[in-house]
């Protein structure tokens, strides 16, 4: 029989999160209701700041609409992103009717170029959505501190960052006006579909709860566990449909309290990769300051001038582990490479030379925490071979 086909990634599913999900599918209240409003506070406890409110949503997407929505973003507003991320980062800028400045990346971190930020900042910015790509905090203290001088809002986009660190605190705690994390089936929790916006302001919180329900003043669960009839709501503008069940809360409970080790886990095969991969023709994921953590939501190798010289191309590459039965993949493919923002905003490759020539040599290897070391060290070969 031949050798199983290793996926690219696989979500760490136990007992205690099949049994919290049973007992929500008995306990007949199955939409957002106690276990959402557990998994907030539970989310807000572990980030370890008091001044933070967490609002949980059916995903990242969702978050960062809400949350560029209730700080007054609209039609004539500009923000700036990154060219190196999914589309959902800025399509949800397009939501609210405002455009978008994509910008390109620090070559070594792949993140968004805080050059770059300043230098297209105009009378129509109104805010930065830094991403941070792999698992890998962004330059926050140099884009906060351009935000500030030109009073500009910043909305993280934490998709990749759960528990990613800066300067010792983690990434949801920083001085942004939000941060937007994902728990979709691949990141280092998972709810299955879902996110988590967090923020110090109240304001911000109040408007993306009412607005993650369809502007309804009072949601469902304040509604129909009150001791007297309590039916009564408003609709105080047109909201969205973007709660979080409490069948997927049921899972992000359990999830939160492993994701410490999950991300230790992560790390472990980070290392083992590094080692493996230092002498052969690639460049390596940029490793976190010292003291600080890595999420490892992503190992994206890049192959290195040797490699292309010989004429391995990225594409063959990844057939390469495919035929060896390796998953991979490819984080990201360009925005200004994709038909709608290249021709929306009539943008071409040599605008974005650092995260074009990333795009032309990357591949995420295989990093998850249901991996055992035969697994590991199954990529390692696969790579070796796949370099010739």
């Amino acid at each position: 029989m031949s050798t199983p086909f290793l996926p690219f990634g696989l979500p760490d599913i136990g007992e205690d999160e099949i049994a919290e999900v049973v007992d929500t599918l008995r306990s007949g209240w199955i939409t957002t209701g106690p276990k959402a409003r557990r998994f907030e506070q539970d989310f807000a406890a572990f980030l370890g700041d008091a001044s933070l409110q967490a609002i949980a949503v059916n995903s990242a997407t969702a978050g960062l609409h809400l949350a560029l929505e209730a700080l007054g973003v609209g039609p004539g507003d500009e923000v700036i992103t990154t060219t190196h991320t999914f589309t959902a980062t800025a399509e949800v800028v397009r939501y609210l009717g405002a455009d978008v400045k994509l910008v390109d990346i620090d070559a070594a971190t792949l993140n968004i170029d805080p050059v770059a930020v300043e230098a297209v900042i105009g009378a129509r910015t109104k805010a930065i959505v830094p991403v941070h790509y792999g698992g890998l905090a962004a330059d926050m203290p140099r884009l906060l501190a351009t935000a500030a001088r030109h009073g500009l809002k910043v909305v993280e986009d934490a998709a990749h960052a759960l528990p990613t660190t800066l300067g010792g605190a983690l990434v949801g705690t920083l001085a942004s006006d939000a941060a937007v994390f994902s728990f979709y089936a691949n990141k280092t929790i998972t709810t299955g579909e879902g996110g988590m916006l967090v923020t110090r302001d109240a304001a911000l919180a109040e408007r993306a709860r009412v607005m993650r329900l369809h502007g309804m003043s009072r949601d469902a669960f304040d509604r129909f566990v009150a001791k007297v009839p309590s039916w009564y709501y408003e609709i105080v503008a047109p909201g969205f449909k973007y709660n979080l069940t409490d069948i997927a809360a049921a899972l992000g409970i359990h999830q939160l309290k492993k994701a410490r080790a999950f991300q230790q886990r992560r790390a472990a095969i980070a290392a083992r990769y590094d080692a493996a991969f230092a002498a052969l023709p690639l460049v390596l994921p940029p490793r976190p300051a010292a003291g600080d953590t890595h999420a490892w939501h992503l190992y994206a190798v890049r192959l290195a001038d040797e490699a292309v010289a010989r004429g391995l191309t990225r594409e063959r590459f990844i057939e390469r582990l495919f035929e060896q039965g390796v998953g991979a993949s490819v984080h990201y493919i360009p925005l200004h490479l994709q038909p709608y923002w290249r021709d929306r905003y009539a943008l071409e490759p040599a605008m974005f030379p650092a995260s074009q020539r990333a795009y032309e040599r990357i591949a995420s290897l295989p990093i998850y925490t249901r991996m055992s070391e035969a697994d590991v060290e199954r990529v390692v070969g696969a790579v070796r071979a796949a370099l010739g």
